[in-house]
Formats: structure tokens, C-alpha cells, sequence
């Protein structure tokens, strides 16, 4: 599967290089498997990359593709977290050239951290934080999806 960086809103994303069909994964998150205790002091995970993979552990960053994965309020993908095995998958289906995002809340468990979104989708809830603090529609949307780990049910 083609992908590349590009500029994006604000930054550095991952945009398709050839269209993508629902279900397919997209790639693999890979990085240091670390506990909260580790997350580096001040923990600013919007430059540090940090996914949260379980309610006391994350995936650091890798220095690959999937440090550069934004987020969006209405995104075209989720994470599938099988133990410490963390894959993007397309939740519809992706266009050649669209950017590729994922709902950082989907993972966020009991974390203080909160990050204002500037994501700009109509769907935009303006700030990203736990999974419990989504609107229900929006947290059964993601159950049915299949983006929510274990530890967020």
C-alpha cells in the first residue's frame, strides 16, 4: 500500500497513495511498549507521539508513518489493539490523496491529557479526550466499528 507524508492542516499526515476499501488495514503501529510511569516529564503527547494501547501502557513512538497519523472528530480509519499489536484500519472507505485520520479518544482511558482539535470536520467536538467523555452515539458508532479497545467497553 502506497503512502506518503505530506503537509496537512497544521503539520506533517499520511495521505493515501491509491484508494484504500473499508476493512483493510493500513499499516501497523510500531514502537517501544512503555508503562505510564515511563511517559517522559512533561508528557506533551501531541509532539511525543504516544498512543495509549492499555489502561497503563502505550506504544512509544516509532519514527515511521504512524507518528504522523492525525486525528479528525470524523476520521476514515481506527485503531485495532490486539494485546500489544496495534493496526490501522480503514472504518470506510479512502480516497487516493485524502489524508488518513483516526479518533485519538477511541484509545484515551483515564488520562488527564486533553488537546484542543483543530481538525476542522463539521463534526468537530473541539477537544479530544477519554473514550467515557464522548457523546454516546459517538462512542456506540466506534464500538460497532470495532475501533475500541478492551479496556474502553
Amino acid at each position: 500500500m502506497k503512502l506518503c507524508i505530506d503537509n496537512s492542516r497544521g503539520g506533517r499526515g499520511v495521505f493515501a497513495g491509491a484508494p484504500i476499501r473499508k476493512g483493510e488495514c493500513i499499516m501497523a503501529f510500531n514502537g517501544r511498549l512503555i508503562y505510564s510511569d515511563e511517559l517522559p516529564e512533561p508528557y506533551e503527547s501531541v509532539d511525543d507521539h504516544y498512543v495509549q494501547i492499555g489502561k497503563d501502557s502505550y506504544m512509544g513512538p516509532s519514527g515511521g508513518l504512524d507518528d504522523f497519523v492525525n486525528h479528525s472528530c470524523d476520521p476514515n480509519s481506527g485503531l485495532v489493539i490486539t494485546n500489544t499489536r496495534v493496526e490501522l484500519v480503514a472504518i470506510r472507505d479512502i480516497k487516493s490523496g485524502e489524508e488518513i485520520t483516526w479518533d485519538y479518544s477511541t484509545t484515551m482511558y483515564g488520562d488527564d491529557w486533553k488537546m484542543n482539535c483543530q481538525c476542522n470536520s463539521v463534526y468537530c467536538r473541539h477537544v479530544v479526550g477519554n473514550f467515557i467523555d464522548l457523546p454516546d452515539e459517538i462512542r456506540k458508532k466506534y464500538i460497532q466499528l470495532g475501533v475500541v479497545p478492551s479496556y474502553n467497553l
